[in-house]
C-alpha cells in the first residue's frame, strides 16, 4: 500500500516535470512527428486487422442472440454500430496500443536511464521529463481518436463483409440498422475516451520507463509493469467515465 502510494506521489512529480519547464517548441514538434510515425501510423494496420475479425463477430453473435421474428433485422446494424461506438472500438485500442506502444516506451525511456543518456540530459540542462516523454503525450493523445474512428469504420466493413460473404442477415438490412438513428454524440465520446486512454498510456509507460533501476532486467520488468497497469487504468477510466458521461 505505502508503495502504491509512493508511486502515485512520483506520477504526479513526474507530470509536473514534464509540464512545467518545457524546451523549444521546434524540439518537440520534430519529435513528436517521430512519435506519430512510431505508435500512431505504424500502430493502423493491427488496428485494421483486429478490428474486421472484430465486427464480423459482434455481428454473428448479435443475430444469433436476438432469433426472434417480431425484432425486425436491422437492429443487428444498430447494434453492431453502437457497441464499436461506445464501447469495443475505444477500450479495444486503448488495450492494444497500451501492449504494443506502452511497452516499448517503457523499454526506450529505460534503457536510456540505465545507460545514463538522461544524467547526461541533466547535465546539459536539459528537462528529461518533458524532452522525452511530452511528444509522446502529444501524439499518443492526438492519434488514438484517429485510430479509433479507423476501428469503428474497419469494425462496421467487417459486419458488412459477414453479411455478405456469410450470409448472416440481408445487407440491406445492416446497412440500414447503420443509419439508423445515429447520434454524433456516440461519435464524440468514443473519441474522448481514446484521447484519454493515449495519454494514460504515454504517462504510465514513461513513469515506469523513467524511473528504472538497475539494468536490462529491469527495464524488461518495468516495461511489463507498464503495459499491466496502463490496462488496469484503462478499465478503471473506462468505468469512470462510462458510469459520469452515459449515465
Amino acid at each position: 500500500m505505502l508503495k502504491a502510494l509512493a508511486n502515485i506521489g512520483k506520477y504526479i512529480v513526474l507530470l509536473k516535470n514534464i509540464f512545467s519547464r518545457p524546451e523549444k517548441a521546434s524540439i518537440y514538434y520534430r519529435q513528436t512527428l517521430r512519435e506519430l510515425e512510431n505508435h500512431g501510423i505504424g500502430s493502423i494496420w493491427i488496428i485494421v486487422v483486429i478490428s474486421v475479425f472484430v465486427g464480423a463477430a459482434i455481428t454473428i453473435q448479435t443475430n444469433f442472440n436476438i432469433e426472434n421474428p417480431w425484432l425486425p433485422r436491422y437492429i443487428v446494424g444498430v447494434t453492431v454500430r453502437d457497441s464499436l461506438l461506445l464501447e469495443f472500438s475505444s477500450t479495444m485500442v486503448g488495450l492494444m496500443i497500451a501492449g504494443k506502444s506502452g511497452s516499448s516506451i517503457a523499454s526506450e525511456i529505460g534503457m536510456m536511464r540505465v545507460t545514463e543518456q538522461i544524467d547526461a540530459l541533466e547535465v546539459m540542462g536539459i528537462n528529461p521529463a518533458a524532452f522525452l516523454i511530452l511528444p509522446k503525450i502529444i501524439a499518443m493523445v492526438l492519434f488514438m481518436p484517429v485510430l479509433c474512428a479507423v476501428s469503428v469504420a474497419v469494425g462496421l466493413l467487417g459486419g458488412y463483409l459477414v453479411c455478405l460473404i456469410g450470409d448472416v442477415i440481408p445487407v440491406s438490412d445492416y446497412i440500414y440498422g447503420i443509419q439508423y438513428i445515429f447520434y454524433p454524440y456516440y461519435l464524440s465520446y468514443a473519441m474522448f475516451k481514446a484521447a484519454v486512454y493515449g495519454f494514460i498510456i504515454a504517462t504510465v509507460a514513461g513513469f515506469y520507463g523513467y524511473h528504472v533501476q538497475g539494468g536490462a532486467i529491469q527495464v524488461g520488468k518495468a516495461s511489463t509493469r507498464a503495459v499491466v497497469i496502463s490496462s488496469v487504468m484503462i478499465l478503471f477510466t473506462n468505468l469512470v467515465i462510462t458510469n459520469i458521461i452515459l449515465h
